[in-house]
């Protein structure tokens, strides 16, 4: 269902409770209710990082919002959503925090939901962000496993932006494992994928790895 027809639902059941005697219909009522606020938290919060990612200045809302989704998710028994809402949760406190310590039991929490879930897309997420923990933890196989798993479920999902951004990820690391060969592929293909997803702030990742690791 909608957003809206969850709120159109809402409405009926008020009227079943209140016109009709019914008040069993207030635990349904107040079921789609948090169905509507669980996505608008979560897509919310999402909005906020994103702007975060743009302008480098933390809005307090947005943890917040993901924890809430999280905690309505996990009322309803939505594992889907509640793996979603609880990768974001560590992706705060990783990128916006610099805390690894906080984020990475949230990115395998949000890993073991979205696997029961079979949410694909969720765990390419969580696999990367825990990629970049082991990177930064000078854990290079572990943080090249993580990616490249990662990359596998989004060729899969044909989510090519995605790959594009883990190649870039995978490059750093050969590049600290000295294989620049391999670094200079994996900047090639990410950028022909970026290309043809028109996905522009990837290319402009790329073109920063790419001066950064002085590869062509």
């Amino acid at each position: 269902m909608t957003a809206d027809e969850r709120i159109k639902q809402a409405g009926l059941l008020y009227e079943r409770a209140v016109f009709g005697g019914d008040g069993g219909a207030l635990e349904s009522a107040d079921r789609s209710l948090d169905e509507v606020e669980a996505d608008l938290a979560l897509a919310r919060g999402r909005v906020i990082h994103a702007r975060f990612l743009e302008e480098r200045v933390e809005e307090a809302r947005e943890l917040e919002l993901f924890e809430r989704a999280a905690e309505l998710y996990g009322r309803l028994g939505d594992v889907r959503g509640e793996g979603e809402a609880v990768f974001w949760v560590g992706a705060f406190h990783q990128v916006v925090h610099d805390d690894a310590k906080t984020a990475v039991p949230a990115f395998e929490r949000a890993l073991e939901l979205a696997t029961r879930a079979g949410d694909r897309l969720t765990m390419s997420y969580a696999l990367r962000h825990l990629g970049f923990a082991a990177h930064m933890a000078g854990r290079l196989d572990e943080a090249r496993a993580h990616f490249e798993e990662s990359t596998g479920l989004r060729r899969d999902l044909g989510f090519l932006p995605g790959v594009a951004a883990n190649l870039i990820g995978l490059a750093y690391l050969a590049t600290q494992q000295e294989r620049r060969d391999d670094a200079a592929a994996l900047l090639k293909e990410a950028t022909e994928l970026a290309e043809s997803s028109e996905a522009h702030g990837v290319l402009r990742w790329v073109a920063a790895a790419r001066e950064e690791l002085d590869l062509p």
